[in-house]
């Protein structure tokens, strides 16, 4: 065993050993699944270490609020950074949080307009976060807002992970949803969607370029990237004009009225597909 992977190993321990001591007695249900969720990322030791940003405060969690906000028994309200819910979020935080110990890292803890600081949440003295145990079991999505690359590329090794097992909610076929079928898309108007296809068409009209994957630009789904996010998709050696006939999966809110469309407001909502790359879309 190299000294790399016995760190992993006395880690891990360590972690398991924590949530055991944390949980109360009797919760066997919610002890086993903690258990089960630190194994699934045991694994990837490695791309849990970027994110020990700046201590923000610890607490108990006393309450899960909604599928990405907790409150502490200090009265405190926690909104998880970097990630957007599914449907079993709520029950999967309910399931790993309940009267445990946490701390909260992040760069900003300033509250938002509803009064959450946002932050990466820890069980006791795991180094693994909560978000990152959510995504491994396919049970949360990326959603870019983690401005720092290394722990921007550790969330989303446990996501792709999760989705390459077909784990939580990779296993529906509907999890990805197809470019050529808008309709679909647009059903889920409002909602946080991950999206594959082929870009047919690259248009810039004003302020605008429109990444067009229907030949009806009206109907068809269409991504949007303002002039002033060119920078920093030049910064990640993209140029807009180069993904005609590219393969892309995009993340975000869907908006629109007769024709679905995402706002790219991070250049980490794109993703380049690679000819051989297993996608998502069913044929």
């Amino acid at each position: 065993m190299t000294e790399c992977e016995e760190a992993s190993s006395r880690s891990t321990t360590f972690e398991l050993r924590t949530a055991l001591n944390a949980t109360f007695p009797g919760h066997v249900t919610q002890r086993l699944y903690l258990i089960v969720a630190l194994l699934l990322v045991a694994g990837h030791t490695a791309f849990a270490t970027p994110c020990q940003f700046e201590a923000q405060g610890e607490g108990r969690v006393a309450a899960i609020v909604d599928a990405r906000s907790v409150r502490l028994d200090d009265g405190r309200e926690i909104r998880l950074s970097g990630i957007e819910p599914t449907a079993a979020t709520k029950q999967a935080l309910t399931s790993l949080l309940i009267g445990h110990a946490v701390t909260l890292r992040g760069t900003d803890d300033t509250p938002d307009r509803y009064g959450r600081q946002g932050a990466l949440m820890f069980i006791g003295e795991s180094d693994t976060s909560v978000q990152a145990v959510l995504l491994a079991q396919g049970d949360a999505l990326v959603s870019t807002e983690i401005t720092d690359k290394d722990c921007a590329a550790a969330l989303t090794s446990s996501e792709t992970e999760a989705r390459r097992q077909k784990k939580g909610n990779w296993a529906a076929p509907s999890a990805i949803k197809n470019a050529e079928s808008p309709d679909d898309i647009l059903a889920g108007i409002g909602r946080f969607l991950v999206v594959e296809g082929k870009v047919l068409s690259v248009r810039q009209a004003g302020a605008m370029t429109y990444l067009n994957f229907g030949r009806n630009w009206t109907r068809g789904f269409a991504v949007t990237i303002s002039k002033r996010m060119l920078p920093a998709f030049e910064s990640a050696g993209i140029a807009l004009k180069s993904l005609e006939n590219r393969r892309i999966r995009v993340r975000g809110w869907v908006e629109g009225n007769t024709g679905p469309r995402i706002d790219v407001l991070r250049v980490g909502q794109v993703e380049l597909l690679g000819a051989n790359e297993l996608t998502g879309v069913r044929p």
